[in-house]
């Protein structure tokens, strides 16, 4: 049965990452890392790495602290709230995830101790200019070549490329739509070309070009074929954290909006004395508890065990449009000063359009969705 009171360790769980955030991921920190090359700071790193929540989801036999999805989110709602620049998703939920799902034991021990540790960062490479988030969106092409294979091909939006030991590629090795597999790649190989690129949220992201790498047969994750399956069981575990980074955000966007509207004064009253305005606010907060409740269902149900197929792109698409449509209101509501570089607003807002249209945008998550919908009357 689900159960939306968190526990006493839960709350200090929370307690203590935005009490770390606060320290490590100040308003300041997090301006001077905008467009930065590496986008991330070691010193925060660490302090994750410390306090054993790189390994949070992780098995523990590989040094991971196997906790659940609702630590998860607790996590990932205090990191959204933050705006803390961090390559935790990336590595250690989406690359982590599809080592432990598909990989051999040999990658399993190489790599997720070291993840888990903070002394490697992985980041997958998927999307493809002009292709979408499905399987045949993946056109990259992985050819065998002797004993291993021969990668070419473009990704766009590869997070913190220049800082990863190795990006996990997705590329086609067949013509079907889900003949697509993964492939560790080091990023400092021959035929690999880094150019980083400039995106609305200012966060790191690279294109990755690839051009005839050869990779070793032992380098693919998984057997033949089952790429696209291990990714899109790993992506309901991201949209979930996904959609709790987004919650985080919102809430906090929405409590600094509430502050304005009692500080702000104009026709002598109060911003939020004004019903139009109040009334936004209203409805921020009632999708906001919306997606949340969502949010933990979700994690409840990967607790369980339960299917993710329906709920998972569902609080994707309701959490990060909530975030959106907040943030935008928000940016109102400020006025003209909400879009300066001086206030905070503005940081929220870019993040979260551009959270918004990550890990599987609104179409893709529609079509999860109607699947899952369709799926379940079939059945």
């Amino acid at each position: 049965m689900l159960n939306l009171d968190f526990t006493e360790e839960q709350d200090m769980l929370r307690d203590m990452v935005r009490g770390l955030l606060s320290q490590y991921a100040s308003n300041e920190s997090i301006r001077a890392l905008e467009d930065d090359p590496v986008g991330y700071s070691p010193e925060l790193w660490g302090q994750l790495a410390e306090l054993d929540l790189l390994g949070l989801l992780l098995p523990a036999q590989y040094g991971g602290s196997e906790m659940s999805m609702l630590e998860g989110v607790i996590v990932y709602e205090e990191i959204g709230r933050s705006l803390a620049p961090t390559p935790h998703l990336v590595s250690c939920v989406a690359s982590a995830g599809a080592i432990v799902r598909a990989g051999s034991e040999d990658q399993r021990n190489e790599w997720l101790p070291r993840i888990a540790k903070g002394e490697a960062i992985l980041t997958p490479a998927w999307l493809e200019p002009d292709n979408s988030f499905g399987p045949a969106g993946v056109q990259v092409r992985a050819e065998a070549d002797g004993d291993g294979f021969s990668i070419s091909g473009t990704k766009y939006h590869v997070y913190f490329a220049a800082a990863a030991d190795r990006l996990v590629v997705l590329a086609r090795t067949g013509d079907a739509d889900e003949a697509v597999d993964l492939f560790l790649v080091d990023p400092k190989a021959d035929g690999v070309t880094l150019t980083q690129k400039m995106s609305i949220s200012s966060d790191t992201q690279y294109r990755v070009d690839f051009n005839n790498v050869k990779v070793a047969a032992s380098d693919r994750i998984g057997d033949a074929g089952t790429g696209w399956a291990t990714w899109s069981a790993v992506m309901e575990e991201v949209m979930i954290l996904s959609a709790a980074q987004a919650n985080g955000g919102a809430e906090y966007a929405l409590d600094i909006t509430v502050q304005y509207s009692k500080d702000r004064e104009q026709f002598d009253k109060p911003l939020g004395a004004f019903q139009a305005l109040s009334h936004y606010m209203a409805d921020a907060k009632t999708a906001l508890d919306g997606a949340k409740v969502l949010t933990y269902e979700a994690a409840w149900a990967h607790s369980q065990g339960k299917s993710l197929a329906r709920v998972a792109p569902m609080t994707k698409k309701f959490s990060c449009a909530g975030y959106r449509d907040t943030t935008a209101m928000a940016q109102q509501i400020f006025g003209g000063v909400g879009f300066t570089l001086e206030y905070e607003i503005q940081l929220y807002f870019r993040r979260a359009k551009q959270l918004q249209i990550s890990w599987n945008d609104e179409r893709r998550c529609d079509d999860l969705i109607a699947a899952a919908i369709l799926d379940d009357d079939a059945a």
